[in-house]
């Protein structure tokens, strides 16, 4: 502890721990029940935790902590918490996106949405190296480490970060759209480009419109879309792609419809392959919640899922979730929701764990291993979670056993990011 906090505060630790482990524990027990006998089922009240009125100090003394290098001794006094800090992340927070693993404990990532001024970042290990402020967007293959940067008006692709530049694409009809996702094909010679303005294909000297189109001719029709998402498969042999008011589309390599699988809550949200390519998951959404479906690779040549209805073309991977980011690791998925937790489901939808980290998740990546994790949410924080390594104090919310080395607060007008 630091001497002048012993000196001026000693029962601000105690009370921070004591009551955090109290509310974590009934938090837990709270959700076993749950989800053990049926939410119907549960009479108490909903924890509360009553530690609001100690934020400030604590957020000072991370301050202070961050400014004099005494973070870790910081962290074994003071485990992190969310609730506490809301009316802060309010204020403060910003969506942290478009997250991607490097090498060794490098990943790259960058603050803002679609339709806001960017910031791409390093955070190597514990630290973070700002990168040039024309950056607006940045997405790496699904296999081959190819790695796609876009500025304004064009998009390059290197073999590596940092490496060999393989291709670049001067755009044209696309040129001034906010990119919300960009994932290069597995050779660095194709883009798929994920925007409000519709979905496309980016080739050499090409920008092809296939999510959605307009198939009826209509004279008034726009593809201005929301809640875009779009997938490749690992081998790039599909392209999916949805949005709220389009079913979520199957399609060859070269952007031709193949299939396609109607929402099974309100509206397709997102979507995501195996590992193996062997199944398809898609989510729709309804408010907070939504429900994610598993189809296997080789039903989607053809497929033809009716929205809301029963069918044996698919099974449910998961009833609960509105899902905005995940990663597919080994044979399991892990999925991040609205309400701030990951979750890691089978192929046969059986949950494997979930780990509350708080605000709508906004980014994963994995390492390769899959023994680190990194988590990005709107509170404009990174989690950096070892999975498996087992809990690092009582106040960690959920079944999983991961440990959190870090997170790091990125927040608007902090004048340097705050490691936790």
């Amino acid at each position: 502890m630091f001497n002048f906090f012993k000196k001026n505060k000693p029962n601000i630790q105690e009370e921070w721990n004591s009551k955090g482990e109290q509310y974590t524990s009934a938090i837990n027990k709270m959700v076993e029940f749950g989800e053990k006998n049926g939410w119907e089922n549960w009479k108490g009240e909903e924890p509360q935790d009553k530690r609001n009125h100690l934020a400030n100090e604590i957020l000072s003394l991370l301050r202070t902590a961050n400014r004099e290098q005494k973070t870790d001794l910081f962290r074994e006094s003071f485990p992190p918490a969310h609730e506490p800090f809301i009316p802060f992340l309010e204020k403060q927070g910003q969506s942290i996106e478009m997250l991607h693993f490097i090498d060794n404990q490098k990943i790259v990532f960058l603050t803002g949405t679609s339709y806001q001024k960017r910031q791409a970042y390093i955070l190597d290990n514990d630290i973070i190296l700002e990168l040039e402020d024309n950056i607006t967007a940045i997405g790496k293959s699904k296999r081959g480490n190819i790695f796609a940067i876009a500025v304004l008006g064009k998009i390059s692709t290197y073999n590596g970060w940092e490496g060999p530049l393989i291709a670049e694409f001067i755009l044209n009809e696309t040129a001034e759209f906010g990119i919300t996702e960009l994932v290069p094909f597995n050779d660095g010679k194709k883009i798929l480009l994920v925007t409000s303005e519709g979905i496309y294909l980016i080739v050499k000297d090409a920008e092809k419109l296939i999510h959605p189109l307009n198939e009826s001719n209509d004279e008034d029709w726009s593809p201005n879309i929301d809640m875009e998402n779009a997938t490749l498969s690992n081998d790039n042999a599909y392209i999916v792609a949805g949005d709220q008011c389009y079913d979520h589309a199957i399609m060859d390599a070269e952007g031709n419809t193949l299939g396609n699988i109607g929402p099974q809550s309100s509206y397709p949200h997102f979507c995501l392959f195996s590992h193996d390519d062997g199944q398809l998951i898609t989510n729709s959404c309804h408010f907070y919640s939504g429900i994610t479906i598993g189809i296997d690779a080789d039903k989607l040549k053809g497929a033809n899922v009716e929205p809301y209805t029963e069918s044996d073309q698919y099974n449910v991977i998961d009833g609960n979730m509105r899902v905005y980011a995940g990663v597919a690791i080994d044979d399991y998925y892990i999925l991040g929701d609205a309400y701030g937790y990951i979750k890691a489901f089978d192929k046969n939808g059986i949950k494997r764990w979930q780990h509350f980290l708080g605000s709508t998740i906004s980014g994963i990546t994995a390492s390769d291993d899959g023994h680190t994790l990194w988590v990005a949410s709107c509170s404009g924080m990174i989690h950096k979670l070892l999975l498996g390594k087992g809990h690092r104090d009582k106040h960690t919310i959920g079944d999983g056993n991961h440990y959190e080395e870090f997170r790091l607060l990125i927040w608007k007008e902090e004048s340097q990011p705050l490691k936790w």
